[in-house]
């Protein structure tokens, strides 16, 4: 057995060109890559590249005077982290500050003003039925859009918003159907959907005489002050007006009627809508899809769970058997109508799609919001800064030039302790370098890794820890040559013991960056990330370089012989030559006497 296992030995012994040759294919085909991915510098994160920081303050909705507290702040904080990774935006920070501010750093390069929609919009998704709907009455005299009240300086894309159970068709006609269309403004900005439910006639009724539509209490012949004062503010209110638009349905609970806005073919409607049918909480999953089927476009899927599949359905039975505008529902989100279709049967499957001109980056932001679900509390802007980088290049300048003092010291002590063994570790932080530069490149547009401050003081600790893995390897191959062996025994032999010292140096690292990683939030995960990542290559660069080159070096007279630049002289590690014993003569013996 013996024999087999020293030939096998010898084979790959005699081939450490095979590494060098694997390591070198690797790092080729990353540099090809992150050149052809076009990201040919590591992304930066918001203190070395700048960005945007936005400070949200938590506001007391009626009726909810405690509900600024720790708990819903915490959750707040995780829901708008959920969000704004859901954009495949990292290194932003939500973190709270004093009792009711919430401050969200987004760095540079992304797209700040979907992650502003993302992390102040509330979210609260209701589905309502409609009592009464009525076009404003001076549309002409509507302002012109204008970032202020989310909306856009163009025309609003005709769009359109179904629900749908199992095989309902989603193509409006005249007749009734189990869809419809709708339009009204979602968040984020510029999300538009549209809806015209037919008249009984088939014609779109939304023309004031909507407004002489019974409500419930009406049809039982009696009106509740409530009522009244409710049916007053439906009078009153004018969607063409910004200013009464953003007020429209504030603080009204679930329980209650309420009235608000939406926009339908490019004009405000207001809306009286009664209590909520189906809570938003009551969706299971929300996905944006493509449909090829249709010339629908981009929608959003939403799924309920078994209690909101039954309400769902409750509502629209209940929906199916009224005249317009009565046999809609509303979808409200955030106070503000995004569609209201209209059905003409009960809907049973447990899903609905709200569907339209919508572009892909339109529909998965709202998806993305309604799968993290609704904020605990509303919030409003206090105050949005853009962040320079001047700061942080500063600390990064101070940061490189320590790395250059003490990577200049590591060069100084291997060069004048080992000597020509230097070169061989020299080697191998370079290709550890480059190995760790490529695939931060690499790892910005894959996962949105950016490196931050700690994340490069975690790539300056790194050198310490490749310096170790190769100190360790050349002391055992010193140790080897005390012992009288010849380099490329000594090489060999001192391998196996060198490398379980790195192994389990190297995963003593390894394990203190992801426990470091898991129980910490923010920058200090990039130091966690990156000083796990560089120990990963620490094992590959030691394996597949720094072995391999020096079994190969070994070959070679000035290290093979001992050389005294080559860091493994005999004479200079303390060998001492055998001692050769004279022999004695050794005194002819007489024979014995008979």
């Amino acid at each position: 057995m013996a024999a087999p296992k020293k030939g096998r030995n010898a084979s790959a012994q005699s081939k450490p060109g095979r590494s060098l040759v694997l390591i070198l294919i690797a790092i080729v085909a990353l540099t090809g890559g992150m050149f052809a991915s076009g990201h040919t510098t590591p992304r930066l994160g918001i203190d070395l590249a700048g960005g945007t920081s936005i400070t949200l303050t938590a506001v007391n909705e009626p009726g909810q005077p405690n509900a600024i507290n720790q708990t819903n702040m915490d959750t707040a904080v995780a829901i708008m982290e959920n969000r704004v990774n859901g954009l495949g935006v990292s290194e932003a920070e939500v973190q709270t500050q004093g009792a009711s501010n919430i401050i969200v750093n987004i760095p540079k390069g992304t797209d700040s003003e979907q992650a502003r929609e993302q992390v102040g919009t509330t979210a609260k998704l209701y589905f309502r039925p409609v009592l009464q709907r009525e076009a404003a009455a001076d549309p002409a005299a509507s302002p012109s859009p204008s970032a202020s009240d989310g909306s856009s300086a163009s025309p609003s894309p005709s769009a359109s918003a179904s629900a749908s159970g199992g095989d309902e068709s989603a193509s409006p006609s005249a007749s009734p159907s189990s869809s419809a269309t709708s339009q009204g403004r979602a968040v984020p900005e510029g999300l538009r959907a549209t809806t015209e439910a037919p008249s009984p006639s088939g014609s779109p009724s939304s023309s004031a005489s909507d407004a002489a539509s019974p409500s419930p209490s009406a049809s039982d012949g009696a009106t509740s002050e409530a009522d009244a004062a409710l049916q007053a503010q439906y009078a009153a209110l004018n969607c063409a007006d910004a200013d009464q638009r953003a007020e429209a349905g504030k603080g009204a609970k679930p329980e209650d009627s309420t009235v608000t806005c939406g926009q339908d073919a490019g004009v405000w409607s207001k809306f009286l809508l009664g209590p909520v049918a189906v809570d938003g909480t009551e969706i299971d999953s929300a996905e944006a899809i493509f449909d090829t089927q249709s010339a629908a476009g981009w929608k959003v899927v939403m799924d309920f769970n078994s209690a909101g599949a039954d309400k769902f359905a409750d509502i629209t039975g209940q929906l199916s058997t009224q005249t317009s505008p009565m046999n809609e529902f509303a979808i409200v989100l955030d106070d503000e109508v995004v569609s209201h279709p209209y059905v003409s049967t009960a809907i049973t499957g447990g899903n609905a799609e709200i569907s339209g001109s919508f572009t892909q980056e339109q529909a998965e932001s709202l998806s993305n919001m309604l799968s993290y679900g609704a904020l605990p509390l509303s919030f409003k802007e206090s105050s949005v800064t853009t962040v320079t980088a001047a700061l942080g290049s500063e600390q990064l300048e101070a940061g490189l030039i320590a790395g250059a003092i003490g990577l200049g010291l590591v060069v100084l002590y291997l060069v004048a302790y080992y000597r020509g063994l230097s070169l061989i570790a020299l080697a191998s932080l370079l290709i550890s370098a480059a190995l760790t530069y490529v695939i931060m490149s690499l790892l910005g547009p894959a996962i949105g890794f950016a490196l931050n401050l700690p994340a490069v003081c975690g790539a300056i600790v790194a050198i310490g820890i490749t310096a170790d893995s190769f100190i360790v390897y050349f002391e055992r191959v010193r140790d080897e040559i005390r012992e009288g062996r010849s380099l490329r025994p000594a090489v060999e032999r001192a391998w196996p013991r060198a490398r379980r010292t790195i192994l389990v140096s190297d995963f003593v690292s390894f394990l203190a960056a992801a426990v470091l990683f898991a129980v910490t939030v923010g920058k200090v995960q990039g130091f966690a990330f990156t000083l796990g990542l560089t120990t990963l290559l620490d094992v590959v660069v030691v394996f597949l370089f720094t072995k391999p080159l020096l079994t190969l070096l070994a070959r070679t007279k000035f290290f093979g012989k001992g050389h005294k630049w080559s860091g493994l002289d005999p004479k200079r590690l303390g060998v001492q030559p055998p001692l050769r014993r004279t022999r004695r003569p050794v005194a002819p013996v007489e024979p014995k006497e008979a």
